[in-house]
């Protein structure tokens, strides 16, 4: 199967989205204090309360005031009281586990993602199993079949690419993560490509920036057209030729680069759709003998710390902010489990980072 992501998403306790009831929790850990196990009466007795009340009270269920909540917390935590996570997933009819299917092997995006996913997840004392497809269709459906059978409370479907892909089927919540799912009926979260690659642009015209070429990836990529739309849209007469599309290469960035300075041999920015690109473009213009940024400004695209950081100069890059779409998709995957699910397309805000391929020293 997929990884169980380690962290505390593996303590199952506290928080139950579940159905509300006198659920009483049992037996967990040694109490270190008394040499012996402490169960939930123990906790009721210290925060003065039934352990039916208490019970409620860790597992988020049930019209309690906050500060009794409060109290029984404080109590636990006192005691060293953590539940029965099988006690809990009986009695609720939950596994209190969540899966995140991935097309990603490498781990570049979706690893930023699934840390978002856990951090959420993990409020809501939920487990996070991991399971990648490697852009193998059966595969994905065995590990679809494999959730469905570990009884998962939801997924979370994520990729490399940022394509629309077909509806997984599943008889529990989904939330798309970075890929939207082609039905508009599902939930899906996703980044602003376009608007990232505004403020790229935005970035240089107010540097003084005003012969700009944009130098992306392949055109049959949607995050390559969306952000070449944007570059078009923001530079408007800035920009001093047609956008160039090839690959996402460092090796594109040079020979890009050479075929933009022969249609434009006074550009004084390049705008690039990804670091890998940018990174290129700055090693060729040193070849070149012109400086990054006293005469040519670059910008990437996606700030991917093994490019951005170690480019000669760093690179002013846009950051996707995948950690905190992860986050949102695990948010909306929550509250759907809780039986509030929120459809439609939810479009994630990317961050300008300035660094010095634009600023300079």
């Amino acid at each position: 199967m997929g990884t169980v992501v380690p962290g505390r998403t593996q303590h199952l306790s506290c928080r139950s989205p579940g159905k509300p009831g006198n659920t009483r929790q049992e037996v967990s850990i040694a109490s270190p204090a008394q040499g012996r196990v402490t169960r939930i009466t123990d906790v009721a007795a210290l925060a003065g309360v039934s352990p039916g009340t208490a019970s409620k009270a860790l597992n988020g269920t049930g019209s309690l005031r906050e500060e009794t909540r409060q109290r029984v917390r404080e109590a636990a935590q006192q005691l060293g009281f953590t539940p029965d996570a099988r006690a809990r997933s009986l009695s609720s009819g939950r596994s209190y586990t969540v899966g995140l299917v991935t097309t990603d092997s490498s781990g570049r995006f979706s690893i930023p993602v699934m840390t978002g996913a856990e951090d959420a997840l993990s409020a809501g004392e939920l487990m996070l199993l991991l399971c990648d497809t490697r852009d193998d269709p059966l595969r994905e459906r065995h590990y679809l079949t494999t959730l469905s059978a570990r009884r998962v409370d939801g997924l979370i479907v994520t990729g490399r690419r940022s394509e629309p892909r077909p509806p997984v089927r599943a008889d529990v919540p989904v939330v798309y993560a970075f890929n939207r799912s082609t039905d508009p009926g599902d939930t899906s979260v996703v980044v602003d490509d376009q608007a990232g690659a505004v403020q790229a642009v935005e970035h240089l015209l107010g540097l003084g920036r005003r012969r700009l070429v944009h130098l992306t990836g392949p055109d049959r990529h949607l995050s390559a057209q969306e952000r070449a739309a944007g570059t078009v849209r923001a530079a408007g007469d800035a920009l001093a030729t047609e956008p160039l599309f090839g690959e996402w290469s460092e090796r594109w960035g040079r020979q890009a680069l050479d075929q933009a300075l022969r249609r434009v041999p006074d550009l004084d920015a390049v705008v690039c759709g990804s670091d890998q690109i940018a990174r290129g473009v700055c090693d060729r213009l040193r070849e070149l003998g012109r400086s990054v940024p006293g005469d040519v400004a670059v910008t990437g695209f996606d700030n991917w710390s093994v490019m951005a950081e170690a480019s000669r100069p760093p690179l002013t890059t846009v950051d996707l902010e995948l950690t905190e779409l992860g986050r949102r998709a695990a948010q909306l995957l929550i509250r759907a489990i809780d039986g509030d699910p929120q459809p439609g397309l939810l479009t994630m805000p990317t961050r300008l980072v300035a660094r010095e391929s634009t600023l300079g020293d």
